[in-house]
C-alpha cells in the first residue's frame, strides 16, 4: 500500500482492497480487528487526552469561580480534535454570537473541530453521548443530545436551543439527523428550526461545510456501525487527514419564510459548497437510516424539508 493510500485508509492492512472490506464490514456493524500498532495509537491519544484533561478541565472550573463563558472547553475541544488526528483548517469567517450554523454531518469529529473552531453549542444524536470519552467532550460544551425517535421530546430540545441563543450563545444543527459519508448530503430534517419560527432579534444563520475529502470515506460513522468501534477505527488510524471547516456567507432567517426555507436556503450552499470541494456531484447515500425516515431505494423522491 501507497503512503498516500495509508494516508486516506489509515489501517494495517496489507492492501487497500483488504482495508476496504474492513470498513464495508464495519458499516454492516461487523466489529473492525484492531492491530498491535493500532492499539498502541488509541493508548497513546487516550495518554494524551487525559493530559489534556488534566491541564484544561480545572482550568475551566476555575475560570467559571470568577467569569462566565469560559473559553478552556473550545481550547479543550481545538487539541483533542488536533490529538485525535484532525488536522483543522478555517476558512470563511465566522459569526461569534446571534448565530445558529446548519453544517453537514460525518463525524463524532465534526463537533470536537467546530466547537474548537468557534466555541458553538450543539444538538447532537444522542448516541453520541454514549460514545466512550467523546460524549463527555460534547457536553462540555453545552451538547443538546438529541433522540431521533423521541417525537415527544423535539418541544424540550427546542427550549434548550432558545436557551442558548437568549445566552449569546452560538448554536449549532446537524439537520441530517445521522452522519454521512461525506459524498451525500441527506435530505435536512426541520424540526429543530423550529426555533427560528419566528426568529430571534438579531440572530442570523450561518451554513458550515465540513469536509473531509477522501478520508471521509474511511472514517465517516455510517450504516449500522457502533459508536465504540468507530471511536477505536479512528483513534487507531495511522498519521492525521485534513479537515476543512469553511463557513459560509451568513444570511437572516427574517428574508425567508419559516423553517422549510430557511432550511432550503441552508442546504442549497452547503450542497453547492461540497460538490465544488468535492469536483463532482454529490451520489446518494448507500444506507437506508428509518430513524429519519431515509430510505436508499427513495431518495430521489424524498424532498429537501421532510419533516420530523
Amino acid at each position: 500500500m501507497s503512503e498516500q493510500q495509508d494516508s486516506q485508509t489509515g489501517l494495517d492492512a496489507p492492501t487497500e482492497e483488504r482495508a476496504w472490506q474492513l470498513r464495508v464490514a464495519a458499516a454492516r456493524g461487523e466489529t473492525t480487528p484492531i492491530s498491535v500498532r493500532g492499539w498502541i495509537r488509541i493508548v497513546g491519544r487516550m495518554f494524551a487526552l487525559i493530559a489534556l484533561m488534566i491541564v484544561f478541565v480545572p482550568l475551566h472550573y476555575i475560570y467559571r469561580i470568577f467569569a462566565y463563558g469560559s473559553p478552556f472547553p473550545m481550547l479543550f475541544l481545538r487539541y483533542a480534535a488536533w490529538v485525535s488526528g484532525a488536522r483543522v483548517t478555517v476558512e470563511g469567517t465566522h459569526l461569534k454570537r446571534d448565530v445558529f450554523y446548519i453544517a453537514n454531518h460525518v463525524s463524532w469529529l465534526d463537533i470536537l473541530s467546530l466547537a474548537g473552531a468557534c466555541g458553538t453549542a450543539f444538538v447532537a444524536k444522542a448516541e453520541l453521548a454514549t460514545a466512550p470519552m467523546v460524549g463527555w467532550l460534547a457536553s462540555l460544551n453545552r451538547t443538546v443530545f438529541v433522540k431521533r425517535e423521541h417525537r415527544l421530546g423535539v418541544a424540550e430540545q427546542i427550549n434548550a436551543l432558545k436557551e442558548a441563543l437568549a445566552d449569546n450563545w452560538s448554536v449549532t444543527v446537524f439537520p441530517e439527523g445521522t452522519t454521512t459519508d461525506g459524498q451525500s448530503l441527506l435530505p435536512f430534517k426541520t424540526s429543530m428550526l423550529s426555533v427560528l419560527e419566528p426568529p430571534p432579534p438579531g440572530v442570523l444563520v450561518q451554513p458550515v461545510l465540513l469536509d473531509y475529502g477522501p478520508v471521509a470515506e474511511w472514517i465517516g460513522w455510517i450504516g449500522d456501525e457502533g459508536g465504540l468501534n468507530n471511536a477505536k477505527r479512528v483513534l487507531a488510524r495511522m498519521g492525521s487527514f485534513p479537515l476543512r471547516v469553511q463557513f459560509l456567507e451568513p444570511f437572516s432567517p427574517e428574508d425567508f419564510r419559516g423553517r422549510k426555507a430557511i432550511s432550503k436556503e441552508a442546504r442549497r450552499r452547503i450542497e453547492e459548497a461540497l460538490c465544488e470541494a468535492l469536483g463532482k456531484p454529490l451520489r446518494a447515500f448507500a444506507h437506508d437510516v428509518p430513524p429519519v425516515r431515509y430510505e436508499r431505494r427513495k431518495a430521489e423522491r424524498v424532498p429537501d424539508d421532510t419533516t420530523v
